[in-house]
């Protein structure tokens, strides 16, 4: 299972290098037990369709939401969620017409509110929650949403794995 990231190691992406969200979302959402990151990512390798990068965004890496700057889990143990996102055009293939921001981009995320939009992922994000005790959303993009969220605008991204395509 692949997991580098296309940071070089010690170069910082909003701040944090590839280590420090590493740290903060074992820290954070896996009460510092890497085993349950290792078990959390091996379930995403295993159910991704081949040619996918699978990235975690959010607080769940940085430690605040960006809205208002609240501490995760500000609200309460298990409150904040889990924002992973899936790079690649199989995985947004996976999301109806009805279930994107930018049809055929950048999908919604598959939630709790928003099941419908790719009931393939409904059974992964069942399994996710279960996992981590807290909402995980599941939603996809093409690799320029990416290039422009991260590189552009320095939004922050940890990369959980890479499945590479069948035909690699």
């Amino acid at each position: 299972m692949s997991g580098e990231s296309p940071l070089v190691s010690g170069e910082a992406q909003g701040g944090l290098t590839e280590e420090q969200k590493r740290e903060n979302l074992i820290r954070l959402a896996f009460a510092g037990q890497v085993d349950r990151y290792e078990t959390f990512r091996r379930v995403v390798y295993d159910q991704v369709p081949p040619g996918t990068k699978v990235i975690l965004r959010g607080s769940g890496i940085t430690g605040y939401r960006w809205r208002d700057q609240a501490p995760f889990d500000a609200d309460g143990p298990g409150t904040s969620d889990l924002d992973v996102t899936m790079v690649g055009e199989k995985a947004v293939g996976l999301f109806k017409l009805t279930g994107f921001f930018i049809p055929g981009v950048h999908s919604r995320p598959v939630s709790e509110d928003d099941p419908d939009i790719a009931p393939e992922l409904v059974p992964l994000r069942e399994t996710l929650i279960g996992l981590v005790g807290r909402p995980v959303n599941i939603q996809a993009s093409r690799e320029i949403v990416l290039q422009v969220r991260g590189d552009l605008l320095d939004q922050p991204y940890l990369t959980l794995c890479v499945k590479p395509d069948e035909a690699s």
